[in-house]
């Protein structure tokens, strides 16, 4: 009985520091999300900064960032579930640092572009990676809660990149704001390499049974039950050729729903607050709508979480999406400030906090053989849709929409990833 007590203590003491460490990173993931929103405005205003910027070449300045995720993504889901989580988190957490500290000593459009491309590969192994880490240490039956807390870190950083763009942006100017996303390489990089220990699951599934039993019994986790040595056609069978082989229509929807959420989110968390300026508001203002956007999707996803891991998250990722559909269509209300704030804090739990349940799909919906490949998958495959938010944004702005047809219009988006959601086959 004490030997029990004290295994569940390691475990709870494991678990905490594997979910702090992790939602620390994504915090930086979702700093980096935020930050260019936050600046977009400066460099459309003031060609001093980084030469001429029109709203098209301001949004494919945002796509760039998205297309390294994408490609950083699909590179770590290819070689994630081989060389093991923790090695994977760690070289993520230097490289995205690395990245945002040179990005803050861009001097033209072109180094810019390039420079949030290769910080973009560093977030798109971190996405690729944490969900399988933390859904391989979480108790079963609350995987999906303890993904939705660990995902709370991409709204929170989202919520300090906004708060300190208020703050301190007319005094740090934009090289500063980039600056500060470079914080891990002497915080969280030096914590993660002595405290983070690598997945129980992925070594016994690789049959590295030693070293997990060693790690088992250092961190209070239950060494899973070991199955008998599978036929070498069922060796192969993972990462991603496991993953389209057996899993093919669930992955590529999963894909899809994945895509249309991140173009929800990267849209709005780039243009919303020009759009709000263009509706009146100040600088200031328009910024303070990105922290309620990002409060919204911090608490929405801990309620719905704890559905997601009773009913399945399939149908509560679609619940979310409807939410986040009617919360976009009723910004084109004329309506009191006081309830307009309240709008779009539900819109940010209809999108980010949308996407926080997407990767708790992902994570849960395949086994621990190709884990690694299907949260790539998810992070990277969606990412074109993130790459396509800031594009679609600065086309409509300047096809010369009205901010009402915009709003419109990724509506409708939000209700396509519902019926897509819906469409992805059941599976225990």
């Amino acid at each position: 009985m004490a030997a029990d007590a004290t295994a569940q203590k390691l475990r709870r003491r494991t678990l905490a520091w594997i979910v702090g460490i992790a939602m620390a990173g994504l915090m930086f993931d979702g700093y980096d999300l935020v930050v260019y929103g936050t600046v977009v405005s400066t460099f459309l205003r003031d060609p001093a900064q980084i030469g001429p910027v029109d709203p098209a070449l301001a949004g494919a300045l945002g796509s760039y960032a998205l297309l390294g995720v994408l490609v950083g993504a699909l590179i770590a889901g290819s070689i994630g579930d081989r060389i093991g989580r923790r090695r994977m988190m760690i070289a993520a957490y230097a490289w995205f640092s690395l990245g945002m500290l040179f990005t803050a000593l861009a001097h033209s459009a072109a180094m810019f572009g390039i420079l949030r491309f290769t910080t973009g590969l560093g977030v798109g192994a971190l996405l690729a990676t944490t969900a399988a880490m933390v859904s391989e240490y979480a108790p079963p039956g609350r995987r999906n809660l303890y993904n939705a807390v660990t995902y709370a870190g991409v709204p929170l950083g989202s919520l300090a990149a906004a708060g300190i763009a208020i703050l301190l942006a007319e005094h740090i100017g934009w090289r500063g704001m980039f600056a500060i996303g470079a914080l891990p390489l002497i915080t969280l990089l030096p914590l993660a390499i002595l405290r983070m220990p690598e997945s129980v699951m992925w070594l016994v599934s690789h049959g590295r049974v030693e070293e997990a039993r060693a790690i088992a019994a250092r961190t209070g986790v239950a060494l899973p039950d070991q199955e008998p040595a599978p036929r070498r056609s069922e060796t192969e069978a993972t990462g991603y050729r496991g993953l389209f082989g057996e899993f093919l229509i669930p992955a590529v929807l999963i894909g899809l729903v994945s895509a249309t959420g991140l173009l929800l989110v990267y849209s709005l968390n780039t243009w919303l607050p020009e759009l709000m300026m263009r509706s009146g508001f100040d600088a200031r203002g328009s910024l303070s709508f990105l922290l309620v956007l990002n409060g919204g999707a911090v608490l929405g996803p801990m309620f719905a979480a704890r559905f997601a891991d009773r009913m399945g998250p399939r149908p509560v990722v679609a619940a979310s999406f409807i939410v986040g559909a009617l919360a976009i269509l009723a910004l084109t209300l004329a309506l009191p400030l006081w309830l307009l704030l309240c709008v779009v804090a539900l819109v940010g739990v209809g999108t980010s906090g949308t996407q926080t349940l997407i990767y708790g799909l992902a994570a849960n919906y395949f086994p621990t053989r190709m884990r690694g490949a299907g949260v790539a998958w998810c992070a990277g495959f969606g990412r074109l849709g993130g790459v396509g938010g800031p594009l679609i944004g600065g086309f409509l702005i300047g096809a010369g929409l009205s901010i009402t047809k915009i709003f419109m219009v990724l509506g409708a988006l939000a209700l396509l990833g519902a019926v897509l959601a819906i469409c992805v086959p059941r599976r225990a």
